[in-house]
């Protein structure tokens, strides 16, 4: 098996990727970018004896002889670097998210189709115990064709936001829309059916929940709900988002019965205990079977040592597989990942419309790709210009400078501690 060279950008969320290389018998480590200086010099340190290059310009990086490049930079910056990969000849593997603009979703796509790269997006929550065994009772025709689906990915980040948004009032985390970040919550219903997202209300908090994200420093909204419809008619509730208490739960229901993740409060083993309410046959109620295990088989080994819950392990691995040529390693495509995010981008302008529903394209027929080709909504004013979208529905608040100077100062006492996230979130690749 040839080992494949990778070279990642993004050395924070990125050491994940870097450990995985490290470890494996199918891959190594051969370059790292970063305009970060602190971070290189920590993975010099960590990575001595290593033959490792260490770039701060990205351009330079990508002329480095290596096979593929792992995208672990800032969310809203993907696609461009993406695609400046690939027209260089390299293989992508992105972290989330796959782009921050239509324009960036169709170049994105059309750069995959014209060079003939690999492009798997690592969205992890797909890998994760429970979705993974989800899937695998769906496309076994478990519980029949989907009818509705519920997925949830609340995590109440106020506690780390300086380890992970630095203070810095730029920052996209501080920038981002309710329902940007929807991936983790709707991607593993995705992935599970392989059914595409045709329509979407969006909805989101105002009141006494912003306030949370107020003190955060966040002008988003506290979460979004994305009430999504498939092409199959089947209805996906999809929420994401800071409310006060973390929940990650997923719930598939089909023709012939459901099967879910364990909600956090039961304390059973959360997500990678399922449990499965099947019939043989649609209408054969009265011969349910109730059935609940730990789905936690592809946890084991090598994976049980990477973060979220292993799925790091297996989103890489299956990249590295299918550039040496395994046609079945379950990858996510650039379809796939597109429509994973349209969802959140197309609920955001639901919202802004005043939460009616709206259309989403499918980016695989070409000629719906015209009609978005030049469209750069987002909230990033550096990208959208006049087009520029408000952070929350009723306007971008104004946050006090205070309010980021504080969180600076967290941040830089956090990384000075031993103990502190973002050491830890550094040396796990969190």
């Amino acid at each position: 098996m040839k080992k494949i060279k990778i070279g990642v950008l993004g050395v924070y969320r990125g050491t994940s990727m870097i450990n995985y290389c490290k470890k494996a018998d199918n891959a190594e480590v051969v370059a790292l970018c970063d305009r970060w200086e602190e971070g290189l010099n920590r993975q010099r340190e960590s990575n001595k004896g290593l033959n490792i290059t260490y770039y701060t310009d990205f351009d330079e990086f990508i002329k480095h002889d290596m096979d593929a490049v792992v995208l672990a930079n800032y969310a809203n910056e993907h696609a461009p670097f993406a695609i400046k990969a690939m027209k260089a000849g390299k293989h992508v593997f992105s972290e989330v998210l796959p782009f921050q603009t239509m324009k960036e979703a169709v170049e994105l796509i059309e750069t995959v189709e014209q060079t003939g790269k690999i492009y798997a997006y690592g969205e992890n929550y797909c890998y994760m115990a429970g979705p993974y065994e989800m899937k695998k009772l769906y496309r076994q025709n478990k519980i029949g064709e989907l009818e509705y689906a519920e997925c949830e990915y609340f995590h109440n980040c106020e506690s780390i936001w300086p380890s992970i948004a630095y203070g810095d009032p730029n920052h996209w985390r501080n920038n981002m829309y309710s329902t940007f970040y929807c991936t983790h919550s709707f991607g593993p219903i995705r992935h599970i059916t392989g059914l595409r997202p045709k329509s979407v209300v969006g909805f989101e908090p105002t009141g006494i929940a912003n306030q949370r994200k107020d003190r955060m420093g966040c002008k988003g909204a506290a979460f979004g709900i994305e009430m999504v419809t498939l092409e199959n008619g089947a209805i996906v509730k999809s929420g994401h988002g800071g409310v006060y208490r973390n929940s990650l739960w997923y719930l598939i229901s089909g023709t012939k019965g459901r099967v879910e993740t364990a909600r956090e409060d039961a304390e059973v083993g959360d997500l990678n205990m399922v449990y499965v309410n099947t019939d043989e046959f649609p209408g054969g109620y009265a011969t349910h079977k109730l059935e609940k295990y730990r789905a936690d088989e592809i946890m084991k080994g090598e994976a049980e040592k990477f973060g979220h819950g292993g799925s790091d392990f297996w989103s890489m691995y299956y990249f590295i597989e299918k550039i040496n040529g395994n046609k079945d390693a379950d990858t996510i495509d650039v379809y796939e990942a597109v429509d994973m995010a349209l969802v959140g981008h197309f609920a955001y302008r639901s919202i802004l419309a005043g939460g009616v529903p709206v259309d989403i394209p499918d980016l695989k027929d070409k000629a719906e790709r015209d009609k978005w080709r030049n469209d750069v909504c987002c909230c990033d004013e550096s990208v959208a210009g006049k087009a520029v979208w408000p952070t929350r529905v009723g306007g971008t608040p104004d946050i006090p400078s205070e309010i980021y100077a504080h969180q600076k100062k967290l941040f830089e006492d956090d990384l000075k501690s031993s103990t502190g996230y973002a050491n830890e979130a550094f040396n796990q690749g969190k």
